[in-house]
């Protein structure tokens, strides 16, 4: 009877040690320490769909740009949890109402947000599954894993897809002022070394409140708000728009198409196995869609790259070399649109020295634009002011440096070969 009493208990007491071994505490070099809420957000972590995120990169080639960017969207998502932690204490310290269930569906949502995202983030957006934007891959995932988890994310998944009825806790995952941005700005800004994206994002959340159901900062964090979109501007300029990221993306885009011609015309590439699925699109794959998108990660393009540096396909081989050994195209941003003529003069002159068709040289010239506004009215920002009533941001000052945030800025370019100057 004794032993019997004795093994229940260690039975129990293992129980519930490996229910604290869950409740782990991360170290961040941006936060300092992060605490995972619950055991349901450790076993959503522990997950292998969020643990390839460890092998998606946050900034995509960036760092052939700057070394140090070489993060993850893993610590990018675990960072947005750890600020919707934040926000979550800053509100109900307001006296806003939120349930255990919509402060656990809160952190799901922000947690997975990025599951939809693929090899280099956004630099083969519509390549590798077209038609189809992260987004909308991360709620397939979102919703594979409710049905793995019983149900337990469908709030969540409501509050992604704004479909709650409480449009503050969509604005918290997905607005112009949400935990997705002030993660990403400020951790983009560590690893870059770039102090422009260094925001108070401290700041920013303790000054959030809810009023009539929709997220609002109050007005005594106005110069906050303008700091914030202004260095996101700056950000975008220098760091995600810089032109030779630009030019490397485009690199990466021309060998996905390079090989999606080449295999219309029958011509063998070499292919890793996990990406079959999509360049050769395999229709009788035993996988479907989420399952092999679920399998691929930036290891897998860098093998692509480095197995067809020696493909027979001179544009293809070239295109790849040029990725892996940073041999990277120049590129000219102009404020005017690139004429016909100035990219035909290009393309002559390289069908010359390599003895290239027209189509072929269109790989390694090209043009295009690029566009940064700091501030959308159409999804404001809305400001609690003295008085308890809402206004729209640039309504709630008279000071012209709001209203200049609004303006779109466009720009042009186009890239060439460097042995062209």
């Amino acid at each position: 009877m004794l032993i019997v009493v004795i093994s229940v208990y260690l039975l129990k007491r293992l129980h519930l040690l490996k229910q604290q071994n869950k409740l782990k505490i991360l170290n961040d070099p941006i936060y300092g320490f992060i605490s995972v809420p619950n055991n349901e957000i450790f076993e959503l972590i522990e997950h292998p769909y969020f643990q390839r995120l460890r092998r998606i990169t946050q900034m995509g080639l960036s760092y052939l740009v700057y070394p140090g960017a070489n993060h993850t969207r893993f610590h990018h998502a675990i960072g947005c949890m750890h600020l919707m932690q934040k926000a979550v204490q800053v509100l109900r310290s307001k006296s806003v109402s939120i349930s255990e269930v919509e402060e656990n569906a809160l952190y799901k949502a922000i947690l997975l947000h990025d599951l939809g995202h693929g090899p280099f983030s956004h630099a083969l957006e519509n390549l590798i599954v077209p038609g189809r934007h992260h987004e909308e891959l991360s709620l397939l995932f979102m919703e594979d894993l409710n049905r793995q988890f019983n149900g337990s994310l469908t709030t969540a998944i409501q509050i992604f897809k704004g479909e709650y009825d409480r449009p503050f806790m969509l604005e918290l995952v997905s607005s112009q002022l949400d935990m997705d941005r002030l993660d990403y700005l400020r951790r983009d800004s560590f690893y870059t070394g770039v102090a422009e994206g260094n925001i108070n994002s401290q700041r920013l959340i303790a000054m959030l409140n809810v009023k009539d159901d929709r997220l609002v900062v109050e007005e005594k964090a106005l110069y906050s708000v303008e700091s914030f979109l202004s260095n996101r501007r700056l950000m975008y300029w220098q760091v995600y728009l810089h032109k030779t990221g630009i030019g490397a993306e485009h690199l990466l885009q021309s060998v996905f198409k390079r090989i999606a011609e080449l295999i219309q015309r029958d011509v063998v590439v070499e292919i890793p196995q996990t990406l079959r699925y999509f360049l050769k699109n395999d229709t009788n794959a035993t996988k479907d869609l989420l399952e092999a998108f679920a399998m691929i990660d930036d290891s897998d393009v860098i093998q692509l790259l480095k197995i067809n540096m020696s493909s027979s396909d001179f544009v293809l081989s070239e295109l790849c070399k040029m990725i892996i050994n940073r041999q990277l195209l120049k590129i000219k941003i102009v404020d005017k649109p690139v004429s016909t003529n100035k990219l035909k003069s290009k393309i002559e002159k390289l069908k010359k020295s390599y003895n290239l068709t027209s189509e072929e040289a269109g790989y390694f010239i090209f043009n295009g634009t690029i566009s940064v506004s700091a501030y959308a009215k159409a999804n404001p920002i809305l400001i609690l002011n003295k008085k308890g009533k809402l206004e729209e941001l640039t309504d709630a000052t008279n000071e012209q440096s709001f209203e200049a945030l609004t303006k779109v800025v466009t720009k042009y370019y186009y890239c060439y070969p460097k042995i062209q100057d």
